[in-house]
């Protein structure tokens, strides 16, 4: 008997109940990869995956991308605990990196080559808030006027981490305050057509920014609509978090943010993420410039 997968009330998202991920056979993962494609967003409950459990399971999607500067560290810590135990201070770097993950974004949009998916799992959960929330962009390219798809069928945005964190007034010098960030803001289009699945989606989010072609006012009031028009029910799912859950996303299609909650509460996740397909996610660029961008953003491969 196969899982159960069950949809979620939103343009996107299911839960699937019935399995472990740790110990899938050749149908279950065929059913699961084939959820994956069809809701973008799967919710595992409950699962308690250690950390190599958990980057075996993301490695079925693709290659793990490089997150940290140690080569060896396929699965990080998101989280606002210090090694000591305490809780970080609101000045502090790390913190002030982790209050961005609140605006709507796409994981390694700013890289040159943009990630597939996701995985997140729950270790520490706070006494409220704290869920994670994701925003269906397949859902929103649908739901879009005509004359908004003519206006953006040609247009791209640049992505950078560097500027969407200055958003929010955590200005970094380049190169020294991310690790494994210290390209430039590569270019991409505004609809991404997706893969494996051929529909069209937004590809915008907080790292986007500077349209060529456009003014900033105008670059910036057009990217700051089409994300409040996008991330509006049905098309979101927030999940309130219990320890041991894991969710996977596809992040060719898909927003998500972190919400807040009691930032003297510990809050402890564990990420994995999933590089794209060069093929399909390296930025547009020349071909040289192409192979030079893909070498050191994929070291740990």
């Amino acid at each position: 008997m196969g899982p159960t997968i069950t949809p979620i009330d939103a343009t996107l998202g299911a839960v699937a109940t019935g399995l472990e991920l740790a110990r899938m056979d050749a149908a279950t993962w065929k059913a699961v990869e084939q959820a994956f494609h069809e809701h973008a967003v799967l919710v595992f409950p409950g699962q308690d995956l250690t950390d190599d459990e958990q980057v075996a399971f993301a490695s079925r999607f693709g290659d793990i991308e490089l997150l940290a500067p140690d080569p060896e560290l396929k699965a990080v810590a998101i989280s606002n605990r210090k090694p000591d135990g305490s809780v970080m201070g609101a000045e502090e770097h790390r913190f002030k990196a982790l209050r961005g993950n609140e605006g709507w974004h796409t994981d390694s949009s700013y890289m040159p080559l943009s990630a597939k998916a996701s995985v997140l799992s729950a270790q520490v959960v706070p006494s409220a808030g704290g869920e994670t929330e994701w925003a269906d962009m397949r859902a929103a390219y649908d739901a879009l006027d005509e004359g908004t798809r003519k206006r953006i069928s040609g247009l791209s945005a640049h992505h950078s981490l560097y500027h969407s964190q200055a958003r929010i007034g955590h200005e970094v010098e380049t190169g020294a305050g991310y690790g494994y960030h210290t390209k430039g803001a590569p270019l991409r289009p505004l609809v991404k057509v997706h893969p494996v699945t051929g529909r069209p989606a937004l590809y915008i989010g907080r790292h986007a920014y500077g349209i060529p072609g456009l003014d900033e006012p105008e670059s910036e009031k057009l990217l700051s609509d089409l994300v409040d028009f996008a991330c509006r029910p049905p098309r979101t799912y927030a999940h309130r978090w219990q320890p041991g859950d894991v969710v996977i996303w596809d992040n060719r299609c898909v927003l998500h943010r972190a919400r807040p909650y009691n930032y003297s509460e510990v809050r402890v996740m564990r990420h994995t993420r999933v590089a794209g397909d060069p093929a399909t996610e390296l930025a547009p660029t020349d071909r040289d410039e192409r192979a030079r961008a893909y070498e050191p953003s994929t070291s740990n491969r």
